[in-house]
């Protein structure tokens, strides 16, 4: 990407939490070369916004009422090209970086970094980079070191975990049923288990089930690994 010098970076920032929204906006706005075009509290708010503002830059919380973050993220980078989603959150687990990850997201901060980390990742993303949290990066390559063994290692079960008493000896040849499917390709799109629910008409509970079965069946030892499996299966 190579931003016009000449303008300035618009940004939209996006938190459920009014104090840490104006915080981030102020401080943001304050800065030479950095516009902070609009506020959003929840996902569905920043999408809407973004569609009609058309920002350079989202800075994106993830755990957000009626749609969450990772959701808006996904729907604004397929839906703007140009517009990058910077995520700003307290939670780096690994089921919530890569679904971020996944959903499009350019750069992922926790919130303890500093007022200079914020705004020299919100600036490199506009100039077309990526930027990561330090555990946030070890994390994605422990997991990227992981999912390339499990592909080079002949298929079968793990010699480290044996299957129950009574469990289906073919079952891991078994191929995936069409709700199966349908499951593992919302994950590769980045969706959480709730939102998986929501559009498949079905409690989460009954899509954790489907996911571990599916763990099962493609051998993934977590669900992170089943995502970026998942992700693979799509080119």
């Amino acid at each position: 990407m190579n931003p016009d010098s000449n303008a300035p970076l618009r940004l939209l920032v996006v938190d459920d939490q009014a104090i840490i929204r104006r915080g981030l906006a102020l401080m943001l706005d304050s800065e030479p070369g950095i516009s902070v075009v609009g506020q959003a509290a929840d996902g569905q708010e920043a999408l809407d916004m973004a569609l009609a503002l058309r920002p350079d830059v989202v800075l994106m919380d993830l755990q957000m009422p009626h749609v969450s973050g990772v959701s808006a993220t996904r729907q604004i980078t397929q839906a703007l090209a140009q517009t990058r989603v910077v995520v700003l959150t307290t939670f780096d687990d690994d089921e919530r970086v890569f679904e971020a990850v996944l959903a499009g997201a350019q750069a992922y901060l926790l919130k303890d970094a500093t007022e200079a980390e914020v705004l020299e990742t919100v600036r490199a993303v506009h100039r077309g980079e990526s930027r990561l949290s330090p555990t946030v990066a070890r994390k994605v390559l422990n997991q990227f070191r992981a999912l390339a063994q499990a592909v080079a290692a002949p298929p079968g079960p793990a010699p480290d975990k044996p299957a129950p008493p009574g469990a289906d000896a073919d079952a891991a040849q078994e191929p995936l049923t069409d709700k199966e499917e349908r499951v593992l390709t919302l994950l590769a799109e980045g969706l959480p288990n709730r939102e998986i629910a929501a559009q498949m008409f079905l409690a989460e509970g009954t899509i954790k089930n489907y996911v571990s079965r599916i763990m099962e069946k493609l051998h993934a030892r977590n669900r992170t690994e089943l995502a970026v499996m998942a992700a693979g299966r799509r080119e």
